[in-house]
C-alpha cells in the first residue's frame, strides 16, 4: 500500500478535494470526505478551475486488507451456506469500495468536462459510499468485517488502462465492468430469496436499482464524446472491448436493465453477435 500525502482538505477546488477523497486509505474517512464532497458540490461551494497537474494515481487509497490476490484464490462463493453468502457479500463490499475510487478518479482525472459530468460523477461517488456503508454493515452483523477476506483488483486495474481518456474509462468502466452487475444481481436476488437471506437481498436490490442510473450515467457521456469525436458509438464500443479487454467474456445479458441504462437494442444486438 502506498501513503499518500492528501492535499489541503479545505480547498473549495472540486478536483483537488475529489483527488484528497480517492488517497484517503481508511475506508470511513473515505466514505465520510466522499459524501461531503457532494454535499458541498451541490451546494456551489466548489469551483472547477483545472488544476495545472493532475497526477497519476496507479494505487488509489485503500486499507492494507483485504489482500489483493488472483482472483482464482478469492474465498468461494455461495448461496448454499451462510458462509459462502458471507464470502460473496465481501466480494460485492470490494467491488463497492472500488467504485467509489473509480468515480472519484472520474471526477478528479477528466478535468475538461461540462459541469454536469461533475455533478453526475459526484452523485455516484457518494451512492457507492452509500452501498459500501450498507454492505459492510450487513458483514459487521455476522461477525466480519470489510478486509477480512482477499480480494481482487480488476476494477481499478481498468481504471489505470483508461486514465488518458475518458471516452475510454466511460466506455469501459460503467459500461461494463458495472453492467455486468445488472447481468448477475438479478439471479443473486432470487438464490437468496430462496435461501432466506432478505438481509442482503434489501441491500442488494437498492444497489441494482441505483447501479441503473450509474450505467445510465456512463452510456450518457460516452455517447456525448463519440457524437463530439464524429465517431459511430456502436462500432466503437465493441472496438474498445477489443482493445482493452482481449479474451474476456461476455453475457448472459439482462436485456431489460441494460436497456434502461442506455443500452439500444442495436448495442444488445452487436454485443450478442460478438461476444
Amino acid at each position: 500500500m502506498i501513503n499518500y500525502d492528501p492535499v489541503d482538505i479545505a480547498t473549495n477546488n472540486l478536483f483537488e478535494m475529489a483527488l484528497d477523497c480517492l488517497l484517503l486509505n481508511d475506508p470511513q474517512q473515505k466514505i465520510t470526505a466522499t459524501l461531503s464532497l457532494h454535499k458541498s458540490h451541490l451546494a456551489g461551494e466548489l469551483n472547477i478551475q483545472p488544476l495545472a497537474e493532475v497526477r497519476q494515481v496507479t494505487v488509489p487509497g485503500r486499507p492494507a486488507k483485504p489482500a489483493l490476490v488472483d482472483p482464482r484464490e478469492v474465498p468461494r462463493r455461495g448461496f448454499s451456506s451462510l458462509k459462502a453468502r458471507l464470502a460473496l457479500a465481501h466480494a460485492i463490499t470490494h467491488i463497492e469500495f472500488n467504485a467509489i475510487n473509480l468515480a472519484l478518479d472520474a471526477v478528479y482525472r477528466f478535468q475538461h468536462m461540462p459541469a454536469q459530468y461533475y455533478t453526475d460523477w459526484c452523485r455516484v461517488a457518494a451512492e457507492e459510499a452509500q452501498h459500501f456503508t450498507m454492505l459492510s454493515d450487513y458483514l459487521e452483523s455476522h461477525g466480519l468485517s470489510y478486509g477480512e477476506q482477499a480480494a481482487h483488483n480488476g476494477l481499478w486495474e481498468m481504471a489505470v488502462k483508461t486514465d488518458s481518456d475518458v471516452m475510454a474509462r466511460m466506455a469501459l468502466v460503467p459500461r461494463v465492468l458495472e453492467a455486468r452487475g445488472l447481468d448477475v444481481t438479478p439471479t443473486m436476488i432470487k438464490k437468496l430469496q430462496a435461501s432466506g437471506e432478505t438481509g442482503l437481498v434489501s441491500v442488494l436490490q437498492v444497489i441494482f436499482d441505483e447501479e441503473v442510473g450509474h450505467v445510465k450515467i456512463g452510456s450518457y457521456w460516452y455517447k456525448i464524446l463519440c457524437k463530439e469525436r464524429n465517431l459511430d458509438s456502436q462500432k466503437t464500443f465493441i472496438a474498445l472491448i477489443e482493445k482493452y479487454m482481449q479474451g474476456a467474456k461476455f453475457g448472459p445479458f439482462e436485456t431489460a436493465a441494460r436497456l434502461q441504462a442506455g443500452f439500444t437494442n442495436e448495442e444488445m444486438q452487436s454485443l450478442l453477435s460478438h461476444f
